[in-house]
């Protein structure tokens, strides 16, 4: 069986919105399918020619739950012929989902795909799904892995890496200040839907939102140095350095190379590898590591040949971790800032992170991206994606 060249025609995502902010009165539901119409009607694909929409979501819970990429595509007044499945690989769900739509190209699956993801982590407070029963990890998954916060996690990577308090608040300030510095640029117009914003009963301003909620600018490292921890045990971890929790969705049109000439879609990128990797459940940050290793080790590829690499800022001391083993060049990685500045809604991210990076390479004239993130579970994905636009 002869496997097909899997392209990215366009990808986009709405604003990121703080948690309470002005993201929180719109439904998840809608809000992905506000995405969803979105992308469609910025291509001029017949939606009718979508075989499959794959929508990543952690929180698969109350307003989130059911099948929320199903809800969204429904609520948005697609054609229900269109099939959709909703993906949890924790923060890499929509990773996964972009995975799984290029996968499914690449096999003869699909002509076209949508990857996409939600969060919305103001109406849906994380881990608010794992109530019921006597929970999610019994007894026979402790006796197999040993439960820890992330924060103990993040404290333990950073003390394994010789990671310092100021090493994190100094990438947590480099990360508002990229991030401010490519808003002011004009970088993310390219991806983000402006929102209408709704008032408490979600009726219509008259107002919209086009820019991430959480940047925040003229911070200081001695500002950072002075919060307090999110638990007193792990001195090192604050609010500061670490994702905020966020509203938001974003959406990837996938085809094959073949159709996509066909319908004179535009083509801007191509898949080069997609895979997943895990390490310890125990340290369920860490897997990003070796991750990359595996994905250069598949593809023949090293750090030099790569323009840009996105590595989620769960938290300072993951991006400081892999940068710590890999040593790109520090005007590569998190080029317009991460999730420290520019918000993390869990769901959403994967394909947030590779739009990007996408915008990034073609802004920037590079060839060759790399994105992965942790994930729980302790496990990551790895996507390298060409540019050819």
């Amino acid at each position: 069986m002869e496997i097909r060249e899997a392209v990215i025609v366009d990808a986009v995502r709405t604003p990121i919105g703080k948690a309470g902010g002005q993201l929180s009165t719109w439904h998840p539901v809608d809000l992905l399918g506000f995405a969803l119409n979105g992308l469609v009607e910025r291509t001029g694909i017949d939606p009718e020619r979508i075989d499959d929409i794959l929508t990543g979501c952690v929180t698969q819970v109350g307003e989130q739950s059911t099948n929320v990429g199903r809800n969204a595509a429904v609520a948005a007044g697609l054609p229900q012929t269109i099939p959709a499945t909703t993906i949890d690989r924790q923060c890499g769900s929509s990773q996964q989902a972009v995975h799984f739509a290029a996968q499914g190209v690449m096999a003869g699956a699909y002509d076209i795909a949508i990857a996409c993801g939600v969060e919305s982590m103001s109406r849906i407070p994380m881990a608010s799904n794992v109530r019921g029963g006597t929970g999610p990890f019994p007894k026979s998954f402790r006796d197999a892995a040993t439960l820890k916060t992330q924060f103990e996690v993040s404290q333990y990577l950073a003390e394994q890496w010789d990671i310092t308090r100021t090493d994190m608040d100094e990438c947590a300030l480099e990360s508002h200040r990229r991030a401010a510095d490519a808003t002011d640029a004009g970088h993310f117009a390219t991806e983000v839907l402006p929102v209408p914003l709704r008032d408490a009963d979600g009726n219509p301003t008259g107002q919209s939102m086009t820019a991430d909620e959480g940047i925040r600018r003229g911070g200081t490292l001695e500002v950072l140095a002075n919060l307090r921890p999110v638990m007193a045990e792990y001195p090192d971890i604050t609010a500061g350095n670490a994702s905020q929790t966020s509203d938001g969705a974003a959406a990837m049109l996938i085809a094959s190379r073949e159709v996509a000439e066909q319908l004179g879609l535009p083509i801007r990128a191509r898949f080069i590898h997609c895979s997943v990797a895990a390490e310890s459940a125990t340290w369920v940050l860490s897997a990003p590591n070796p991750a990359t290793r595996k994905a250069l080790a598949r593809t023949g590829m090293s750090i030099p040949d790569i323009d840009a690499f996105e590595v989620n800022e769960a938290f300072a001391a993951v991006s400081l971790m892999w940068a710590r083993e890999f040593k790109p060049d520090p005007e590569r990685l998190n080029p317009w800032g991460g999730a420290i500045a520019l918000g993390h809604p869990l769901g959403a991210s994967g394909v947030r992170l590779n739009t990007t990076l996408l915008n990034h390479l073609e802004a920037s004239g590079g060839r060759y991206g790399l994105h992965t993130m942790c994930e729980g579970g302790g496990q990551a994905n790895v996507t390298i994606i060409e540019r050819l636009g």
